[in-house]
């Protein structure tokens, strides 16, 4: 069973139910796996410790155009779909544009001159950490100045993939680093907040994921802050609403001090034991 847990906008509280997830399963005995893909800003290591068993280094291959074997076809122009490269044949100039290339590989296939080879730049980590027999934790951590965190990403997600319950902490928002942990998950938790604001980006997401044909339920973080427009609208759109976490002093303060609430508060160990198996009775239907 793989749940993302996802918002459409940054500070909702993905991070505080996805680690609080992750220790209600594994106090259930559950073989499970968190994986951190905020990897612009990952944080799930300030909750959770660790034993890091292992680091590997996440690399893409970038095309090296030699201007002397270059005949400026522009062939490799038109094959690359992410416009990464520049042709202008009347000058005799090429360029490549480093943070548009998506190591596909049409260029080098597309040049009949040998004119393209590769060369490999680092873009992040991925680390493993056993947290106890049956649990651990992956962190994807983008190098700082690279554009795109979807190739680490996918390698963090593919190191979780023998596992029973996998956790997916999700970046914020509805780009492409989003799409890139909800496409393999079998369900999506939104965490929102009950504001303008929550419910603007909350319709976004949903609006993605109807377009994907996910199966999703709602967390609304902070209630008692804002309106009950959130929730009228999940009621007309009949979108299930998994939990309510109350805008409170002590969640913030037990929060703030990088510790878990289900192992401060046996309460909410309860209501985050229910959210779980609620996921997993929606994942059966």
């Amino acid at each position: 069973m793989r749940i993302a847990i996802a918002s459409g906008k940054g500070g909702t509280g993905k991070t505080f139910v996805s680690t609080n997830l992750f220790a209600v399963a594994e106090k259930e005995f559950h073989n499970v796996t968190l994986v951190d893909c905020d990897a612009e800003e990952p944080n799930v290591s300030e909750f959770i410790n660790g034993k890091t068993i292992s680091t590997e280094i996440i690399k893409q291959h970038l095309p090296v155009i030699d201007k002397e074997a270059c005949v400026y076809c522009g062939k490799c122009r038109h094959w690359c779909n992410y416009n990464a490269i520049i042709c202008l044949p009347d000058n005799k100039q090429i360029y490549l544009i480093e943070d548009l290339c998506h190591d596909c590989g049409a260029c080098l296939a597309a040049c009949q001159y040998n004119a393209i080879t590769e060369i490999e730049k680092r873009l992040g980590t991925v680390s493993v950490k056993q947290c106890s027999n049956h649990s651990r934790t992956i962190e994807a951590r983008l190098d700082i100045g690279v554009y795109s965190p979807i190739s680490v990403i996918k390698a963090a997600l593919n190191k979780a993939q023998d596992t029973e319950i996998m956790l997916i902490d999700s970046p914020p928002g509805i780009s492409c680093s989003f799409i890139a942990t909800i496409v393999p998950a079998d369900f999506i938790v939104l965490v929102t907040e009950p504001t303008p604001f929550g419910l603007n980006d909350l319709k976004l997401s949903v609006e993605t994921l109807e377009q994907l044909k996910k199966t999703f339920g709602v967390v609304v973080n902070r209630t008692g802050l804002g309106d009950d427009r959130v929730y009228d609208w999940l009621e007309e759109k009949q979108i299930p609403l998994l939990m309510k976490i109350p805008f409170d002093k002590n969640i913030a303060r037990i929060y703030s001090q990088s510790r878990l609430l289900v192992r401060e508060d046996p309460s909410y160990a309860i209501h985050f034991l229910n959210l779980l198996k609620a996921i997993e009775g929606l994942c059966k239907k």
